[in-house]
């Protein structure tokens, strides 16, 4: 067992093309459709998880980008750190030092590589040497998505039927296709209403059963896409997932409205720049802001275009990203705020 029972883990968050959205066991957060994602390089999530047995803290501390966190988000920390904490047969507090180099809970999958990150960190902390599919179930069970986030490249996540057969795995490595995301940022603002409680809302759509019914043919037709390298066929399939899973979100009760005004604008543009020969299409998470895919040598004319789009904060530029991955611990850890 690591006898300082401290790790540091790396995890990118994930572009869903084929969205999880709705669960058949929230508990266990379980998908209703399997999905398919990309992990994105340029974006990561830093993870230092410390189990501290000296008696100096009683429950578990997280500071998120360099502000101690309370309230429910240390609750659902918590909630997951009990997880390991059970498989590995100790009751010790931690201390939880995350830090991203994104915006946090705007709809760029921010949990997901959270939680991939803690999942990684926690378990190396305390000795545990977990399977990438076990690592991507535990992960799972703090966020949906962030059982993508494990594994490398392009990822399938199989919604499966109970918990040991719920997981993700790499369909194509980073290196696969020269597919690039370019996030057009609208809002960096934390969202109102998270992806957890939207799952909860899904069934409220008369149109939920309708979209989960087509996810297979959707799903196959994306898996085969990216085997395929068709951008066309890609393109197609992603934004009619993307718009599925929106208009669930628009029509449940309450209603969840993502969309801004300047989210719209681009997807239309995005249409048009399709129409007009740029390899260029959109797709959104649960959040204003809108993923533009492109291919590598188009990527310079595409981020210009959205940059020039009133309303665009940012343009985030990312090819495939890798595994989540265990990193040296900081070498002083009282600098990085473990003396807090």
């Amino acid at each position: 067992m690591n006898p300082e029972y401290t790790a540091t883990a790396l995890a990118h968050p994930n572009i869903a093309f084929i969205k999880y959205w709705g669960n058949r066991n929230d508990a266990l957060r379980l998908a209703l459709n399997d999905s398919l994602s990309m992990n994105l390089a340029a974006l990561h999530t830093r993870t230092t998880v410390r189990f501290l047995l000296d008696g100096s803290q009683a429950s578990d501390t997280l500071v998120l980008n360099g502000r101690a966190i309370q309230g429910d988000a240390l609750v659902r920390v918590s909630g997951f750190l009990n997880l390991v904490r059970q498989r590995a047969g100790v009751d010790w507090p931690a201390h939880i030092i995350s830090d991203n180099n994104f915006p946090t809970g705007a709809g760029i999958a921010s949990s997901a590589a959270a939680f991939a990150a803690l999942a990684l960190a926690a378990s190396a902390a305390l000795g545990l040497h977990l399977t990438e599919k076990e690592l991507s179930i535990l992960a799972r069970r703090g966020s949906g998505s962030a059982c993508r986030s494990i594994p490398a490249g392009f990822v399938a996540w199989h919604a499966g039927v109970e918990d040991g057969d719920s997981y993700a795995e790499t369909i194509a490595p980073p290196s696969h296709w020269n597919l690039v995301d370019c996030v057009a940022v609208i809002q960096s603002a934390h969202k109102p209403v998270g992806s957890t409680a939207g799952h909860t809302l899904a069934g409220t759509s008369l149109l939920q059963a309708a979209r989960v019914a087509d996810a297979p043919r959707r799903a196959a037709l994306c898996r085969q896409a990216i085997l395929d390298r068709d951008f066309e066929a890609l393109a197609v399939v992603t934004e009619l997932d993307s718009n599925l899973m929106h208009a669930v979100m628009q029509t449940s009760t309450p209603p969840l409205l993502y969309w801004e005004p300047q989210s719209v604008e681009i997807m239309k543009s995005v249409m048009r720049w399709r129409q007009e020969g740029l390899p260029v299409c959109y797709t959104l998470d649960a959040g204003p802001n809108v993923h533009v895919l492109t291919l590598s040598d188009s990527v310079d004319e595409v981020e210009q275009r959205l940059r020039a789009v009133d309303g665009v904060a940012e343009v985030l530029v990312s090819a495939p990203g890798g595994a989540a991955r265990l990193e040296p611990s900081p070498k002083d850890l009282e600098m990085k705020g473990f003396n807090q």
